[in-house]
């Protein structure tokens, strides 16, 4: 319906935009028509006049017609001597006009019914001569209507193929949207790595396609973290699963109930993966979210045996659990690799603070830089949230998180610093 409806509006805009251009040019025709037809019905009139003219002349003290051996000139034309009707016959309709052009004494022109009176004054000496003549406006006007009324049937074929055509185009244009956007569908569902790749845009259609492209590379993209998700969810809580299983077991075999510090813990383990993973797959950085770094490290220390270095007052701009959810894993998997000392710094660098969790472990392979915050590849016994979903959280608060293979064990967390309040800039 929607289509259609666009589809419609497009072919009516075109037939109004259609219909106001031959409007305009049939009047513009028709009023030139009617000049050039004006034009040509006063140089008859002044023709004809011209013509008796030159035969009047004067013998024996009276106006006289050289030749007047024409009816149907006397029927058109008429000569008035000192105002007395000299040759022709008036017709009576219009006897009165023509004698008040005779009377007036100048050359002028009237219209009378369908007819063009044109007066003429001749110059005779000692005497006052006047030509009037007619010319019949009728094949003028006739002609006029004919113009005029074959000017509209064009018009009207012309508005008729100008509406045929928009259809057609637009449908055809339409249509190969409608299968763009078909087959985009259809690929996002069974073949998200499917592209049109037609290269550089020469045209909308390219410049669609363009568009269809990128959205088939973010679906591409959410269906791989989707993916990557369901692989960060099952690392993460396979380890307290398996204690969890290994207590059950082992109490089993000796007869014993199953510790009860051992199941908490685990199950505190459990509660804080999938805490974490929904606040990855949930997380935002919202407008004016900021929290006191030194504070949030304490919180993700937690009377673990780290060394701190950071500045006295440090602000950054993500919420209070989400650095803790960052700084925490970090420390922990420190912690497990760390051969005696483990310890975190924090600089302020431009508009960022960066944060360094370091160790005096073995630190990270060169080759595997890219690699340690895939699901299952980091080492030890899989204590902690692991490096994938520090990752994870870090893409959704806007912090950027990368190893350094420097021959010790070194995360680089560089988080967005808050601004400071306007009361601060303005005492500044």
């Amino acid at each position: 319906m929607a289509v259609t409806g666009f589809r419609r509006r497009v072919v009516a805009l075109t037939v109004l935009t259609a219909t106001a251009v031959v409007a305009v040019l049939v009047v513009v025709s028709h009023v030139l028509l009617s000049r050039v037809t004006d034009a040509d019905a006063h140089d008859l009139a002044r023709t004809r006049a011209e013509a008796v003219a030159a035969n009047v002349t004067t013998a024996g003290g009276r106006v006289v017609l050289t030749e007047n051996d024409s009816e149907a000139l006397d029927e058109v034309a008429w000569v008035y001597a000192d105002g007395r009707l000299i040759d022709g016959n008036v017709p009576p309709g219009m006897a009165e006009r023509v004698e008040a052009l005779a009377v007036a004494g100048r050359s002028q022109t009237a219209t009378v019914a369908h007819y063009l009176l044109y007066a003429r004054k001749v110059p005779v000496d000692g005497h006052r001569v006047m030509v009037v003549v007619r010319v019949d406006l009728t094949p003028y006007e006739t002609s006029e209507q004919h113009s005029l009324t074959l000017s509209l049937v064009l018009g009207g074929l012309a508005v008729l193929l100008a509406g045929c055509v928009a259809h057609l185009v637009v449908r055809r244009a339409l249509r190969v949207v409608h299968d763009m956007a078909a087959l985009a569908d259809d690929w996002g569902h069974h073949e998200p790595g499917r592209r049109f790749g037609l290269g550089a845009a020469r045209d909308e259609f390219g410049q669609l396609a363009q568009t269809l492209d990128r959205l088939l590379e973010r679906v591409d993209t959410a269906l791989a973290d989707e993916r990557r998700l369901t692989d960060e969810i099952a690392h993460e809580l396979r380890t307290p699963l398996t204690v969890l299983r290994g207590e059950a077991q082992l109490a089993q075999l000796a007869g014993e109930p199953v510790a009860p510090e051992a199941v908490l813990s685990e199950v505190d383990r459990l509660n804080t993966a999938i805490t974490t993973l929904l606040r990855a797959a949930r997380a935002r950085t919202d407008a004016g979210t900021r929290c006191d770094l030194r504070s949030a490290a304490r919180q993700a220390i937690a009377g673990r045996a780290v060394e701190v270095a950071f500045p006295a007052k440090t602000e950054v701009a993500v919420a209070p659990d989400v650095a803790v959810s960052l700084l925490s894993p970090l420390l922990e998997n420190g912690l497990r690799h760390a051969r005696s000392r483990v310890w975190i710094t924090a600089r302020v660098q431009g508009e960022a603070v960066v944060v360094d969790v370091l160790d005096d472990g073995p630190g990270v392979d060169p080759t595997e830089v890219d690699r340690v915050f895939e699901a299952g590849v980091t080492s030890g016994d899989g204590y902690g949230l692991g490096l994938p979903v520090v990752r994870r959280i870090a893409a959704s608060a806007g912090v950027e998180v990368r190893a350094i293979a420097d021959g010790r064990g070194h995360i680089e967390v560089t988080l967005p610093a808050a601004e400071a309040p306007r009361s601060q800039h303005a005492a500044t």
